[in-house]
């Protein structure tokens, strides 16, 4: 898998994805609380990092392709924002590390339904008590368009699933839905998006 990001992200000199956050991001402004902590899971060139930071929060972030944490680190540079940001897979990071007030975990879909038990059960444990997780990505539906995300349809999201293994949370929104994304060159068109934001008991 980190060679299939690496040729994606050295494919262009710019920003893949851009660099305006995920407009789950922007739309929910009462996830971000300006002074607590962040964890951005697997945050590509960091737009979404970024933006945090900007809001206020301190942010850590992770992703496994080298050069998208470099560009993560030079957009926090450019931005004048500070970023804790690392190079590590999924498996490497430290999930004992300590607990967020927000995980945020934006198009990290390409887990198979064994991975993505692990991811859940690994976001639960890092969201502090009375925290938020935010999680957003496809639903199957997205396979028809081909405008960004996994081409198989057992990766993606629908609420049944997000609600198996969040449900015992207070979940503040679930929705999904559909709407034209302008992200840079890796996500653009008419996209079958979802949103799960979920308070931790």
């Amino acid at each position: 898998m980190t060679s299939f990001w690496a040729a994606r992200y050295g494919s262009t000199d710019g920003y893949l994805f851009g660099t305006a956050p995920a407009q789950v991001l922007v739309e929910n402004p009462g996830v971000i609380v300006p002074g607590q902590s962040a964890l951005c899971v697997a945050d590509g060139e960091g737009r979404n990092g970024v933006y945090l930071a900007g809001q206020g929060m301190t942010v850590t972030s992770f992703d496994a392709e080298p050069l998208a944490v470099d560009r993560a680190k030079a957009l926090a540079a450019e931005r004048g924002v500070g970023l804790t940001a690392q190079v590590s897979d999924w498996d490497g990071f430290d999930w004992e590390a300590g607990q967020f007030d927000l995980v945020v975990a934006i198009f990290v879909q390409f887990a198979d339904p064994t991975f993505r038990a692990r991811q859940f059960a690994d976001l639960r444990r890092l969201t502090a008590p009375g925290g938020v997780l935010l999680l957003h990505g496809y639903t199957p539906e997205q396979v028809g368009y081909g405008t960004g995300g996994p081409s198989d349809p057992a990766h993606l999201y629908d609420p049944a699933m997000l609600t198996g293994a969040f449900g015992d949370w207070h979940i503040l929104r679930l929705a999904a839905y559909e709407r034209d994304v302008q992200e840079g060159r890796g996500h653009s068109g008419r996209s079958a998006l979802i949103d799960l934001i979920a308070r931790r008991p």
